[in-house]
């Protein structure tokens, strides 16, 4: 299929969502990876070594088209927070199933990508805060949810420090659920503060989430 979506959003930001159908040789055969990336690559087997040949295709892709000729290698810092090589981008990925998502920004940004399914429900509980649950509306629940989960996850890897706790560290101001739209997160811990714009929409039977 490859790519399902590029756009520009706010701040200047570039998302992009890739379509997986193509086999591992199509990303190895296209990719000229580093040695530590080779070696990223080597610990991963199945869908997963597939997503992150596709999540790094799709950085190249979309690098190309903004005037980035030569590929970029993604590296990894301490915390396992990947970055791009000799570029001024903040960088985050995801995937669900076939969808890989990709978000590049100049400054942090985060991102999140679920297909819709029931199941989310039996994990509300151990990521929603007692206000985020009130705001949850018979009609939208399903959806609202996972509005809710991907902005945490977002929120999540654009602070980048991991041993965040949802419910304790990461809130995300209460909205009432639509189609697409948007609210504000912030992440507390050890008496810093970091906040962030969230943004949302609905792609097929997935939700999309950003943060800047």
């Amino acid at each position: 299929m490859g790519l399902l979506l590029k756009k520009k959003v706010e701040n200047g930001a570039v998302l992009g969502i890739w379509q997986v159908d193509e086999p591992v040789d199509f990303f190895t055969k296209s990719l000229d990876l580093q040695a530590v990336e080779e070696a990223e690559l080597a610990n991963l087997k199945g869908r997963r070594r597939l997503e992150w040949l596709a999540s790094r295709y799709l950085v190249h892709e979309m690098l190309l088209s903004m005037g980035y000729e030569d590929r970029m290698p993604v590296l990894k810092d301490e915390f396992g927070k990947p970055h791009l090589w000799d570029t001024p981008f903040h960088l985050s990925f995801s995937h669900s199933h076939e969808l890989v998502a990709v978000i590049l920004a100049k400054e942090l940004a985060g991102i999140d990508v679920q297909r819709i399914v029931p199941k989310i429900e039996v994990l509300a509980h151990k990521f929603l805060r007692a206000e985020e649950l009130a705001s949850l509306k018979p009609q939208t629940r399903l959806e609202h949810l996972h509005v809710y989960w991907g902005a945490k996850e977002a929120l999540y890897k654009a602070h980048g420090r991991r041993e965040l706790d949802f419910r304790s560290h990461i809130f995300i101001q209460p909205f009432d659920y639509q189609a697409s739209g948007q609210t504000n997160g912030w992440v507390e811990k050890d008496g810093e503060e970091w906040r962030f714009e969230v943004f949302y929409e609905i792609i097929e039977d997935y939700i999309l989430v950003w943060c800047l």
